[in-house]
């Protein structure tokens, strides 16, 4: 998982107040479910002593947020009286949550949350096509293309030579405007990092368009008939999404386990906190407890964290604070941009359920 989204809740010292509710509404009162889920969280945040700015920031943006369809949860980070980031969550939390203090409590949104894939879907016709670009984070593009070849577009009745040359015109026109959405398509998958690219829509438009799709882009095709209906191609995509973040999880954790004993991965929680002191780490693979009372001690900068304050203090941290473990690790992954993958617990048997793979072996060198 690229968590590099979570940067702008770091570059602040806080504290911070981290809100998980439900979203959902109440068809026969809209606001006021959502209004009272959050007086409670209120409430929470001012016997924690979180300044009324800050939770008056928070009552604003959440309050204020559009209504989605559905069952949903929200997610938002506050500090300062500024609200850093909401997020919009695929279903309510799995319980409310309400904290104050040194770091962002973001492990239930990247729990919940699941891997990200960048992904193109591309809607396509003979005319042109509508492409969707999602990084990591966000929507990065929704545009229509249109092709350079209006006419024609459409075989004639039969009938003889006339009905041979429009064929061949309409083939041609179908291929220089497959062409044009195949160029924007390639620039969006480039502009996100894409690592699906979902092609649907008309049947004779989709294998010219995939034909003119740059090479390195065409092992990450997938190819649907669902081009009636948002709700088909959606499923199609998330599909081929899921598939793709198993691919990836299962090739980390095989990659972990061919190095386990060796200096190229650590093993337990203590072996992962020197490596992030470090800045070894590659990426952090971690059994999600939201139950676990384990805690750090950590100083002002990313790398400042420890079992042991005295072990900050002899490095000259004077600033000292204990939180828990998983929000410590997260901030030592994003600012030292490794990343972070959810494991089963029986794909990690070590102490704490951390592990993690070494971008170097050589124990005592520092990343610079």
């Amino acid at each position: 998982m690229n968590v590099s989204f979570l940067r702008p809740l770091y570059e602040r010292p806080g504290p911070w107040a981290s809100v998980y509710l439900d979203g959902t509404r109440n068809n026969e009162d809209p606001a006021g479910t959502v209004e009272l889920r959050w007086r409670a969280a209120r409430e929470a945040l001012r016997d924690a002593l979180c300044e009324p700015e800050t939770i008056e920031a928070l009552e604003r943006a959440l309050l204020a947020h559009t209504e989605e369809g559905g069952p949903y949860g929200l997610a938002a980070f506050a500090a300062d009286g500024e609200v850093a980031m909401l997020r919009v969550l695929p279903a309510p939390p799995r319980r409310a949550i309400a904290a104050f203090g040194p770091l962002p409590h973001v492990m239930p949104l990247l729990a919940q949350m699941g891997e990200s894939i960048p992904y193109v879907r591309v809607l396509v016709d003979r005319t042109g096509g509508r492409i969707e670009a999602v990084d990591a984070a966000r929507l990065v593009r929704d545009e229509a293309v249109t092709g350079t070849e209006q006419w024609p577009v459409h075989r004639v009745k039969p009938g003889g030579w006339s009905q041979s040359r429009y064929q061949r015109a309409a083939q041609v026109s179908w291929e220089r405007n497959a062409g044009a959405v195949a160029a924007a398509v390639a620039q969006a998958a480039e502009q996100c990092g894409a690592e699906v690219i979902v092609v649907a829509g008309d049947p004779q438009a989709r294998p010219l368009l995939v034909a003119q799709l740059p090479e390195h882009w065409l092992e990450r095709v997938v190819e649907t008939n669902s081009s009636t209906g948002a709700a088909a191609l959606e499923d199609v995509t998330v599909q081929a999404i899921a598939e793709r973040a198993t691919e990836k999880a299962r090739a980390v954790v095989d990659r972990y386990r061919s190095r386990r004993g060796n200096d190229a991965a650590g093993d337990g929680l203590p072996a992962v906190v020197t490596a992030l002191q470090r800045g070894q780490v590659d990426t952090v693979l971690l059994v999600d407890d939201p139950s676990s009372t384990t805690e750090l001690w950590i100083g002002p900068e990313p790398e400042q964290l420890s079992f042991d304050r005295a072990e900050l203090l002899a490095m000259g941290v004077r600033d000292t604070r204990r939180v828990r473990a998983d929000a410590a690790l997260v901030r030592a992954v994003v600012c030292t941009e490794a990343d972070l993958l959810f494991a089963a617990p029986d794909e990690l048997p070590v102490e704490g359920g951390v592990g993690a793979l070494l971008r170097y072996a050589d124990a005592g060198t520092r990343r610079r």
